[in-house]
């Protein structure tokens, strides 16, 4: 058994979670100012876990360590493609060539990089919205235009507009689709019938893909996670993204798995990518592939229940709001368009009259006015009482309009 009710203490580790939400929230200084101290926030905003990284990680970890040097490092022994390999092919009966893997800091710094190497400069970068933020910050740092496909959303579920889709995919200027496999911030995990869907779009078109499957490990009970890769099996213009930074808290050691499969993209990605990883982040991912599962199993079981207690304690408190749990990942997405006017500003004023920190619908891209995200890798104790504030803040809401201080 693990001890998912701890409360750790974060401050003075320089975590976003505690120090960065000024900034990222708010685009504010620390001359910025609430009626909380920082240490009385309820926190529920960036998408890292308040739980601690399994002991079996962290003992890989000590175990480099004792090795007592730390020189230039990139990923060399076949091992790690091993322990990945595996993990996958357990997990989603899904497999992939050793040659096609190349490692990155970050899925975020590979779209960055991706969107150079596969967009012209007068190309398009097309993805679904409501969005990950990073995908239209990667094609904007390109200087490429981006696309949006609204998602269908109806009795509080989200699907995909394939009219829609495929009309923005035959544009002769889009090239790039960006793919969130499971979506964020929605929490959807698409069926099969849906990515063939997508799949047969995108070959008509000779789409290149990313498809960012950070959140794959992150299922409900329930449900069962399927690799873009597995549904096109023979397709090149793919390049698959898998981190085990969400999955076992391990944001901060930055690295990431890229499958490229097309050998031109791949040679560009190895001429050009900066390519040096961490050494202790080697040891931490191997370790996670290789003997994680248990701790992955418990943590699953844990986040159900939280999601469990999340939709109970909304219905009863706030009946107006729209939630489903999500299929995937450790995020609420929930619906307050019933309380509020799309342009009010939720993740100010849940900061200043509950004392907690989320995200809202602007911070999405489109298609989210009115809704909120809440991080639920929590302990229990921290969302009771971050959900508590939350609908008392809503419940005692004058009727104006609230547009900050």
């Amino acid at each position: 058994m693990y001890n998912f009710d701890e409360v750790i203490d974060r401050r003075h580790t320089n975590a976003m979670n505690t120090d960065g939400f000024r900034g990222y929230i708010f685009h504010a200084d620390d001359s910025m100012t609430f009626p909380y101290k920082d240490e009385e926030f309820i926190r529920m905003w960036v998408a890292d876990m308040e739980f601690a990284t399994p002991d079996v990680v962290i003992d890989g970890m000590r175990e480099r360590l004792d090795k007592r040097i730390f020189g230039y490092t990139r990923v060399f022994e076949k091992s790690y493609y091993d322990a990945l390999a595996a993990w996958c092919k357990a997990r989603y009966d899904w497999s992939f060539d050793r040659k096609e893997l190349v490692m990155s800091n970050g899925i975020i710094p590979a779209l960055f990089e991706m969107v150079e190497y596969i967009c012209k400069p007068d190309e398009k970068v097309l993805f679904l919205t409501p969005s990950y933020a990073y995908f239209k910050y990667a094609a904007e740092a390109g200087n490429r235009e981006y696309v949006c496909s609204d998602l269908v959303y109806e009795d509080g579920r989200y699907s995909i507009d394939f009219d829609d889709f495929a009309k923005k995919a035959a544009d002769e200027k889009t090239s790039l689709l960006i793919l969130c496999n499971p979506h964020n911030p929605s929490g959807r995990v698409w069926t099969e019938e849906e990515l063939k869907g997508l799949a047969k779009i995108i070959e008509e078109n000779s789409l290149w893909v990313i498809s960012d499957e950070i959140h794959c490990d992150l299922l409900r009970c329930n449900q069962k996670h399927i690799p873009l890769g597995k549904v096109m099996p023979d397709y090149q213009r793919l390049v698959t993204c898998m981190a085990p930074s969400k999955t076992f808290n391990l944001a901060g050691m930055m690295i990431s798995n890229v499958i490229i499969r097309d050998e031109g993209l791949r040679s560009v990605w190895l001429d050009r990518h900066y390519n040096f990883d961490n050494p202790l982040s080697i040891a931490a991912a191997q370790s996670a592939y290789e003997k994680g599962q248990p701790w992955l199993e418990e943590l699953r079981v844990y986040l159900d229940e939280n999601f469990r207690f999340t939709q109970e304690y909304l219905a009863e408190h706030l009946p107006k709001a729209k939630f489903r749990i999500s299929e995937a990942t450790y995020l609420a997405w929930v619906d307050l368009n019933e309380y509020f006017e799309p342009d009010e500003n939720l993740p100010l004023f849940f900061a200043y009259k509950a004392g907690v920190l989320l995200e809202g619908g602007n911070m999405f891209v489109q298609h989210s006015d009115g809704f909120i995200r809440l991080n639920l890798a929590c302990p229990k104790a921290t969302l009771a009482e971050g959900l508590r504030r939350i609908c008392e803040a809503v419940n005692t809401k004058h009727t104006e309009k609230y547009l900050g201080e």
